[in-house]
């Protein structure tokens, strides 16, 4: 690319539809509130009842374990009959010194479930403890896994039963039970202690959300009050502020940029009006007032009248070329048209568009100096493109040099592509008005003449008819020496037209 150009490249976009979806009315202050409190409280019942169960299950299983070994090391002692003799004989004082030493509960039960060791002579008969049920359990246990020694769970406890020596012609029992009473006070301590940290968990997630959520939603708020002074038209609104993070600097990058835009559109439109109502005003005056010099003064004189008449044709001819370039560009913006396309010779058809310009050759002295290689085919909406070559010649007369020259070529660059370019030799476009000279209503601050009628919106006009095929464009220009357009065609090779 040379010095001083601009190239336009654009991909064919395909048609879509936006679906509006229906909008909430919860304020994202509630949302994010809700979302840390929620969050809070099930992290609570989460870390409550794993807690729970983690030590529940553990203690238990350590229970477990323990009324295991320690119920065979009491087994094996009181079979190895071998009591010290501090005990004197006294066999349930020794079965109470076991019980003591392990920590668990030590007794021997005869089939019935009563208990044979150890006696409390100072308690009733009938008041010391039962093992029925519990018996009936350890047998049932002791049926089930074919054993004569079991460990299992029995009503708050976990119980080492085991059948040994019979006395006489009684079986006795080996009960060692290990009670589960201080887990069950354990997990009551710890359930009204997660109780109390979950209440002052929520407190704070409720707290600390709310600080949170008012922290996240203040950008948002504040540039939603700027957007809304936007909408009212204060394009001096400026949508930094705080620095939120590099999300919210986007957003106000975009909103920015947005502004911006906004604001070159509404420029755009005041000078719109101004253009549209400077061009329609001058032939609607010269329209009246050579209607007024007919009825007035040269309706008898045919000379004068037939000038007259002509000037008002030619500016209603204008005034038709002003409404038909805003009413060409309004349908391609809005996509009312759709393209219509066909393989074609460009080559001819750049003579015929050529043809039009004629007039100037014969009337102004203009020069056209065409160099074009025969044959070059392309599939594009004829008609359009037609629109293209016209507006870009019609441009470069109006910006050409003294010496009126105007130079158009079409010349194949690969197997796939050829370029068409016009080139004037006025005073060139500075390199700051470069990118604005495809801008509706743009026009040169140069002085210049204008032969080709125009207010202004043929190279916009061509900037969209090429994006909507795809093509590629662009500028290039010197100060002092003039500027060149050009387009990018596709090439369609022979074969593929007889295909």
């Amino acid at each position: 690319m040379s010095k001083g150009s601009v190239d336009k490249t654009t991909k064919r976009r395909s048609p879509f539809r936006n679906y509006r979806k229906k909008q909430r009315n919860t304020s994202v202050f509630f949302l994010i509130w809700s979302i840390f409190t929620a969050l809070s409280i099930v992290l609570c019942l989460t870390l409550g009842i794993g807690q729970q169960f983690l030590f529940s299950s553990t203690y238990k299983k350590e229970a477990f374990s323990e009324v295991s070994d320690k119920g065979r090391i009491i087994e094996m002692e009181i079979m190895s009959n071998k009591m010290p003799e501090g005990f004197g004989g006294n066999f349930s004082g020794y079965l109470r010194y076991l019980s003591k030493t392990h920590e668990v509960s030590v007794f021997l039960l005869n089939e019935e479930g009563d208990v044979l060791f150890p006696k409390d002579h100072n308690v009733q008969p009938e008041l010391q403890f039962n093992f029925s049920e519990v018996l009936k359990q350890m047998k049932a246990e002791m049926e089930r896994t074919e054993t004569s020694t079991v460990v299992f769970e029995g009503e708050e406890e976990y119980i080492y039963g085991s059948k040994i020596a019979p006395i006489g012609e009684s079986e006795v029992y080996l009960y060692v039970g290990r009670s589960l009473h201080l887990l069950r006070a354990t997990m009551e301590k710890l359930g009204v202690r997660m109780t109390l940290m979950s209440v002052f968990v929520v407190i704070m997630a409720f707290v600390v959300s709310s600080a949170v959520s008012a922290w996240l939603t203040k950008p948002i708020t504040e540039m939603t009050e700027k957007a809304k002074r936007l909408a009212k038209g204060d394009f001096d609104v400026d949508f930094y502020g705080a620095d939120y993070g590099q999300e919210m600097v986007q957003l106000a990058d975009t909103l920015n940029y947005t502004k911006d835009e906004l604001k070159k559109t509404d420029d755009m439109q005041k000078e719109l009006i101004a253009n549209v109502s400077h061009d329609f005003k001058t032939p609607l005056t010269m329209i009246k007032a050579y209607a007024s010099m007919i009825q007035e003064i040269s309706g008898d004189i045919p000379e004068k009248r037939n000038k007259h008449a002509q000037v008002i044709i030619e500016e209603t001819d204008r005034l038709t070329s002003l409404v038909n370039d805003v009413l060409d560009l309004s349908k391609m913006r809005s996509n009312v048209e759709a393209l219509k396309e066909c393989v074609f010779n460009m080559s001819s058809y750049v003579y015929e568009i050529m043809d039009r310009f004629t007039y100037l050759k014969e009337t102004q002295g203009y020069t056209f100096v065409v160099d074009v290689d025969e044959r070059l085919y392309t599939k594009a909406d004829k008609m359009k493109i037609g629109q293209v070559l016209y507006n870009l010649i019609g441009n470069a007369v109006n910006y050409t040099g003294e010496d009126k020259k105007v130079y158009v070529r079409l010349k194949k660059q690969t197997n796939e592509s050829f370029r068409f370019e016009v080139r004037d030799t006025g005073v060139g476009i500075k390199s700051e008005e470069l990118s604005a000279v495809w801008e509706r209503y743009y026009r040169s601050s140069e002085t210049h003449k204008r032969p080709v009628k125009g207010m202004g919106l043929g190279l916009s006009i061509v900037k969209t008819i090429l994006e909507k095929h795809a093509f590629s464009f662009g500028v290039e220009s010197i100060e002092g020496e003039g500027s060149t357009f050009y387009v990018n065609f596709p090439l369609i090779e022979k074969e593929e037209i007889n295909a």
